[in-house]
């Protein structure tokens, strides 16, 4: 269960150079988050997730312009109801290169597919070295945050729950 969840936390973070632009923010409320590990051996994985305007702005900020990640490259292109987003960016040891393309509502629905190259760092468990990866993030509204949430809860499909605003306030500061 903890490999599974490092390996989605990777996922993620290799996801975050798209959200390290400013994409329009998701309607406040409860999402539902399925993320699709396209040629790994990799079940599906889903997540619910509190937020609200302000979360949603740090997150993207904290999480895709962290001071452990330097980008080289952020390119954010709109036409009519897509969004592509090409980077480069280096998380210690590990450059990835991605290519994004977002489609949908973020009031209501969107997916967000994301083809990623790592070089350098440790190997993903699955992912031959140098090797494309393909993730597929399908993002919809639930509604409210339920009873006793608040925003920056994840509870993930296995029951795992965590509130990500707290675990970036542990986080030691950068040097």
């Amino acid at each position: 269960m903890r490999r599974h969840f490092a390996i989605v936390t990777a996922a993620i973070l290799s996801a975050a150079p798209a959200f390290a632009l400013d994409l329009p923010t998701r309607k406040a409320g409860l999402w539902e988050l399925k993320m699709i590990f396209e040629g790994r051996n990799l079940p599906p994985t889903t997540m619910k997730h509190c937020t609200d305007a302000a979360t949603d702005k740090l997150m993207n900020a904290n999480f895709g312009g962290s001071n452990e990640q330097h980008c080289s490259k952020q390119d954010m292109k709109t036409s009519g109801g897509t969004i592509t987003v090409d980077s480069v960016c280096k998380f210690g040891e590990t450059t990835t290169t991605s290519h994004a393309v977002i489609t949908g509502s973020f009031d209501s629905a969107y997916t967000m597919k994301v083809a990623s190259t790592r070089a350098g760092g440790p190997p993903l468990p699955g992912v031959a070295p140098g090797a494309q990866t393909h993730m597929t993030i399908e993002a919809k509204w639930l509604g409210a945050c339920a009873a006793g949430q608040k925003p920056g809860d994840v509870i993930m499909s296995n029951g795992m729950s965590m509130n990500v605003i707290e675990m970036q306030r542990m986080r030691p500061p950068a040097r």
